[in-house]
């Protein structure tokens, strides 16, 4: 039975009453902007890599806010709109293939995260990062697994850094239309590989990525 209009309203509010449990502990632990980062492209075979600062103003609940990876890109877009209204302060930096080419992903999702954390106008005294390895991005940091899914803030953060990055695809689609960019957004999915292979390689693909995707495994004996 489908659910009823207070239901739906109920589940959202303690879906962000739930998410909010590490930035109320940070608080409680003396913590005053508490901020969520997240990246979103780090395994496509090309184009930039994004990441996204977000700082949730308790004032302004961002009901309806999840994993970006669970929510359709209507949603996510509609969302990206309110965060943006309501966020106490956000920021977004980004690492083009050629930084990624010439230094790699993982340096790439630094200097990402850095200039997403640089761009928001609030300097966070802690921040929430997505994942289990705590990036050189700020004095203090906490690395949370699955954190896109238990913090509101990464979350939101998420949703800003894969926003941004699809946007920037379709872009890029008009470029190079032969690739597929506004579907695929870069990731190594068949259509996208057999473009590799009859159209070569573009100026925003990741060579080493994309060599790696190409390479034949071997096989079992």
């Amino acid at each position: 039975m489908a659910e009823t209009r207070e239901e739906r309203q109920a589940r959202i509010i303690k879906q962000y009453k739930d998410m909010s449990t590490l930035e109320l502990d940070c608080a409680r632990q003396g913590f005053i902007h508490i901020a969520g980062v997240d990246e979103a492209g780090r395994g496509p075979l090309a184009g930039p890599v994004y990441a996204a600062c977000v700082i949730i103003d308790p004032r302004k609940p961002l009901f309806g806010v999840n994993d970006s990876k669970k929510l359709s890109e209507k949603c996510r877009e509609a969302l990206y709109d309110i965060i943006i209204e309501k966020a106490a302060s956000y920021g977004i930096g980004y690492s083009d293939n050629e930084i990624i080419n010439e230094h790699g992903i993982m340096y790439a999702l630094n200097r990402a995260m850095q200039l997403a954390l640089r761009n928001c106008k609030i300097q966070p005294d802690m921040v929430l990062i997505d994942g289990n390895v705590a990036f050189n991005i700020a004095s203090k940091v906490e690395p949370i697994v699955n954190g896109d899914a238990r913090s509101v803030s990464i979350a939101a953060a998420s949703i800003l850094a894969k926003v941004s990055r699809d946007r920037v695809m379709k872009e890029y689609d008009k470029l190079y239309p032969e690739y597929n960019f506004a579907s695929n957004k870069g990731y190594g999915t068949a259509d996208h590989i057999e473009a590799i292979k009859k159209y070569g390689l573009c100026p925003i693909h990741r060579e080493v990525f994309c060599r790696t995707a190409l390479t034949p495994k071997p096989q079992k004996k």
